[in-house]
């Protein structure tokens, strides 16, 4: 993800049905996107969103496609964190979600955001889940920008 955000917009999130799933695995740093998230949606007066929680990554796209096919929502955002390890896990991760989720999207014409956060250290995660790089914020912005799309 690049560091050069786009210009801010101005998005009333009243009357948007949002639903958010959120990964447990890597649980204080996907509490701070989380928390970043609903204060962003919150500061653009989007109201309630419905918070699901999932073990890990790779449960996102299955709750994501719950939330989109039920029709109570306008967008879905997805959260969560994969590091890297000894192993290439991380980007079977990372290639198979993106995938399911776009699939899911297109498939029930609601926008899911993918907030899965794919990183090779943890300084790279802080950063942006915790630190300068306020991913939680873009992504509850993007959502905003995708359900008045949709609408």
């Amino acid at each position: 993800m690049s560091k050069d955000n786009p210009n801010e917009i101005n998005i009333n999130g009243q009357n948007l049905g949002v639903g958010i799933a959120a990964a447990r695995f890597n649980e204080a740093l996907v509490e701070a996107l989380l928390r970043n998230t609903l204060q962003t949606l919150t500061e653009y007066k989007t109201s309630d969103p419905k918070v699901v929680r999932v073990p890990g990554s790779n449960e996102l796209p299955y709750a994501a496609n719950l939330l989109a096919s039920s029709g109570a929502f306008d967008v879905v955002i997805t959260l969560g964190l994969v590091l890297a390890g000894e192993t290439q896990h991380h980007q079977q991760i990372a290639h198979s979600t993106a995938a399911s989720l776009q699939q899911i999207s297109i498939k029930t014409k609601v926008p899911i955001i993918n907030g899965i956060i794919v990183v090779e250290n943890a300084e790279q995660a802080e950063a942006r889940c915790q630190g300068s790089l306020n991913r939680g914020r873009e992504f509850a912005k993007a959502a905003l920008e995708m359900a008045r799309l949709r609408s």
